[in-house]
C-alpha cells in the first residue's frame, strides 16, 4: 500500500528525523509511538501529504484513499451533526441530487418515446445501480450507529455543531473518518475526547477494520488491543517491530540485551587483537603478523546498541497540611446549563486519604461537579469543604489557557510566590524544561510540553486534595508513567476524572460511576467498574425488553393477558434471545472469516473445504434469520 524510504524532515535546519524507511501493508495496525515533540504528528502529516518532506520518496499503491484525524479540524458552521457526518459520502450525496433530478424530469415530462426519455430511463438505471453499490440504502443507518457508538445520542443528530465543544468535533470528524472505507487511516490522539465506553467502541471497530491504520496514541490499554505492529520514534531513527506496544517493550529490552552482549565480546576480542598488535610490532620477525591484524580490525563493523532517549519528569506531589477527616460534604446537588439537567439530587461525603476516580460517558457531569468542588460553577444544593482542606485543582483545558505570547520561565514566575521563585528553574528542569526550552514561547510547545508546563504550574501553590480532570491528555507514555507513580505516593486525598483505563489501573479504590444524573459508588478499581458496568447494562437491556413488551400488550383490548398467554410469550421472548443471540455469533464468525480473507487471502483459501464451510455459514445464518423473522412475528402477535 505504501512505500517510505530514507524519508527525512527537517525544521529551520534542524534535523526532526531522518533516513526513515519502513513499508505498509494492508492489514498493519501501527502504534507509533515517541516521546513529545520526536515527530509523532509530523510523520502523520507527511504520510496525509499535508506537509513536505525534506529528503526521501513515498510510495503509493494505485487509487489509495488516505483519512487523517488531524488534531486541529476546521468546520462549516450552520450543518448539523448529521449533515456533517454525511460529508462522508460525497459521491452518495452527488447520485442523490442526480437520481432526484431524472425523477423530477420523468414525472413532468410527457415525450415518452423520444430518445431523450428513454436515455432518461437508461440513466436512472445505472445511476440506480451505482447507488446501490456505493451503500446509498445503507449509510444512514450506517451513520447513526457510528455516531451513537462514539458518545452521541440520538436527539444530538439534528444540533448544529456550532453549539458543540471541540471534543464532541473531534469526535464528528472521526465519524466521518470511519464511514469513508478510507484504504488507510492516520489517527492523532483519537482517544484524547473519548470516554471509556466509546475508546472500547472504537477498539472493536478498528479491531475489524480491513484496511492500514497508523494511530498516534499514549494509551497503552488501546495500543495494545487495536495493534499489531510498533514504530518508535526516538532519538531521529525509528524501531520497528510487529508487535503490540507491550510485547514490543519486551521484545526491544531483548534486543537490547543481546546487542550490549555482543558489542561487549566485540570489545573483547579488539583487546585481544590490539594487544597482539602492539606485542608483534616489537618483534621484527612479527611484523607481518600485526600488519594483518591490523588489517582485520580495519574490516571490523562496530556493534551499536540503539540508544534510548531516557529524558523523564521528575514529580512528587507533598501535601501541605493535615485536613480533617471530612474532605467534601454534599447534599442535594443540582446542576443545570439551560434546559439540559446534569446532576439531579447528589449526596456525596469524601473522606481523608481517599483516592477516588470520576468516570462514566462525556456530558454526564464528571467535570462538572469537579468545578463545583472548587467554586469555579455555581449550583444548586449543600456543598462544604473540610477543615484544612486546601485544593490543588487541574482542569481538563487548563494548558489552553497559557498565555501564547509569555515564554514558560516568564509563566512560572508570575504564579510563583516570594517563597518559591527560587526554585522555579530547578522546578522546570524537573519538568524538562531545562536550559533553552525555559525560554520557548507557549504557542510553539506541543500539547504533551504545554499538560507538563501546566503540572510544574499546579505545584506552586500548596494543596492537601488533588483534583484532576483529564491530567494525561497528550503527555506521551514516558511522562505518564511518572505521573502515575507521583499520584500513587502522593499522601493526601485524590480525585481523578479520566478516561484512560491503564493510568486509572491500581491508582484509585472507588470509582463513582456518572449516568442518567446521578452518582453510583463503587467499592474498587476501574477493572471492577468496568466487570460491574456491564453486568449493569445487560440488566438494563433486559428492562428495557420488558418495558418494551409490557407497552406492547397494554395494547389488548381491555386488560391484561391471561397467565397462559404470559407462559407462551415468555417461551417466545426467551427463543427470540436465542435466535438473536445465534445471530450474531454467526455474523461475527463471517466478519471474523472476511477479516482473515482481507489479510491473508492466498493461506485462508487453501484450507480444506474451506469455501463450502464459509458458504455453510452464509447459508447458516440465511436460515436462522428467517426463523428469526418469524419468531419476531409470533411475539407480535400478541401486541
Amino acid at each position: 500500500m505504501l512505500n517510505v524510504h530514507n524519508l527525512t524532515v527537517s525544521f529551520m535546519g534542524t534535523e526532526l528525523f531522518s533516513g526513515i524507511t519502513f513499508k505498509l501493508n494492508k492489514g498493519d495496525r501501527i502504534g507509533l509511538i515517541g516521546k513529545n515533540g520526536a515527530g509523532k504528528s509530523t510523520l502523520l502529516k507527511v504520510l496525509s501529504k499535508d506537509i513536505e518532506s525534506s529528503g526521501g520518496t513515498m510510495a503509493f499503491d494505485k487509487d489509495v484513499q488516505i483519512g487523517f484525524l488531524r488534531q486541529d479540524i476546521d468546520f462549516v458552521e450552520g450543518r448539523t451533526i448529521l449533515e456533517e457526518a454525511y460529508q462522508a459520502f460525497e459521491e452518495i450525496k452527488e447520485l442523490e441530487v442526480q437520481l432526484d433530478e431524472i425523477n423530477e424530469q420523468l414525472a413532468t415530462r410527457t415525450d415518452y418515446e423520444s430518445e431523450a426519455y428513454s436515455q432518461l430511463i437508461i440513466d436512472l438505471t445505472e445511476k440506480t445501480e451505482r447507488y446501490e453499490l456505493v451503500g446509498g440504502y445503507n449509510y444512514q443507518g450506517d451513520t447513526e450507529k457510528i455516531l451513537q457508538g462514539l458518545g452521541f445520542q440520538r436527539e444530538d443528530f439534528d444540533k448544529l455543531t456550532d453549539t458543540f465543544s471541540g471534543g464532541w468535533r473531534m469526535r464528528i470528524e472521526l465519524a466521518k473518518l470511519l464511514l469513508q472505507n478510507n484504504d488507510i487511516l492516520l489517527l492523532d490522539e483519537p482517544t484524547n475526547h473519548l470516554d471509556i465506553e466509546s475508546i472500547i467502541w472504537l477498539e472493536n471497530f478498528l479491531k475489524g477494520y480491513s484496511g492500514a491504520i497508523v494511530l498516534v496514541s499514549h494509551d497503552k490499554m488501546f495500543l495494545d488491543n487495536v495493534t499489531n505492529r510498533t514504530i518508535e520514534i526516538s532519538l531521529g531513527q525509528i524501531y520497528d517491530y510487529k508487535k503490540p506496544y507491550s510485547e514490543f517493550l519486551l521484545l526491544r529490552g531483548e534486543i537490547k540485551e543481546k546487542q550490549l552482549q555482543a558489542q561487549k565480546n566485540q570489545e573483547k576480542e579488539i583487546k585481544q587483537k590490539q594487544h597482539l598488535i602492539n606485542k608483534f610490532k616489537a618483534k621484527a620477525s612479527k611484523a607481518s603478523m600485526a600488519q594483518s591484524l591490523m588489517k582485520q580490525l580495519d574490516k571490523v563493523e562496530l556493534i551499536e546498541v540503539d540508544q534510548d532517549d531516557n529524558q523523564a519528569m521528575n514529580v512528587s506531589f507533598n501535601i501541605s497540611k493535615e485536613p480533617g477527616k471530612i474532605i467534601v460534604e454534599a447534599e442535594n446537588l443540582c446542576k443545570s446549563y439551560g434546559d439540559k439537567h446534569v446532576l439531579e439530587d447528589v449526596d456525596l461525603l469524601i473522606e481523608r486519604n481517599s483516592k477516588i476516580a470520576f468516570v462514566g460517558q462525556n456530558g454526564q457531569g464528571k467535570s462538572t461537579l469537579a468545578k463545583m468542588m472548587v467554586g469555579e460553577i455555581p449550583f444548586e444544593g449543600y456543598l462544604k469543604l473540610g477543615h484544612n482542606v486546601e485544593v490543588g485543582y487541574f482542569a481538563q483545558n487548563q494548558s489552553e489557557h497559557l498565555p501564547p505570547e509569555k515564554t514558560v520561565l516568564q509563566i512560572m514566575e508570575d504564579a510563583a510566590t516570594d517563597g518559591n521563585r527560587a526554585r522555579v528553574r530547578d522546578m522546570l528542569g524537573s519538568f524538562l524544561f531545562g536550559g533553552d526550552a525555559a525560554d520557548k514561547k507557549a504557542k510553539v510547545l506541543s500539547g504533551g510540553e504545554r499538560n507538563r508546563l501546566a503540572l510544574c504550574k499546579l505545584l506552586l501553590s500548596p494543596f492537601n486534595v488533588l483534583i484532576m480532570d483529564e491530567p494525561t491528555n497528550h503527555l506521551d507514555i514516558a511522562s505518564k508513567n511518572v505521573l502515575k507513580e507521583a499520584l500513587r505516593n502522593f499522601n493526601g486525598t485524590l480525585i481523578l476524572v479520566s478516561h484512560d483505563r491503564d493510568f486509572l489501573q491500581g491508582l484509585t479504590s472507588t470509582v463513582y460511576g456518572f449516568k442518567d444524573k446521578e452518582i453510583k459508588e463503587y467499592l474498587g478499581d476501574i477493572d471492577y467498574f468496568l466487570e460491574q458496568h456491564k453486568i449493569e447494562n445487560l440488566r438494563e437491556a433486559e428492562k428495557r425488553t420488558v418495558v418494551k413488551v409490557a407497552k406492547e400488550t397494554s395494547k389488548k383490548d381491555s386488560n391484561q393477558l391471561s397467565r397462559d398467554q404470559e407462559k407462551n410469550l415468555k417461551k417466545l421472548n426467551n427463543k427470540l434471545s436465542k435466535i438473536e443471540t445465534e445471530i450474531a455469533d454467526l455474523e461475527r464468525e463471517i466478519a471474523k472469516i472476511d477479516l482473515e480473507l482481507a489479510e491473508n487471502y492466498e493461506e485462508v483459501s487453501s484450507r480444506p473445504n474451506f469455501f463450502e464451510k464459509y458458504k455453510a455459514k452464509k447459508v447458516q445464518l440465511d436460515i436462522v434469520m428467517e426463523a428469526w423473522e418469524k419468531m419476531e412475528a409470533k411475539v407480535s402477535d400478541f401486541s
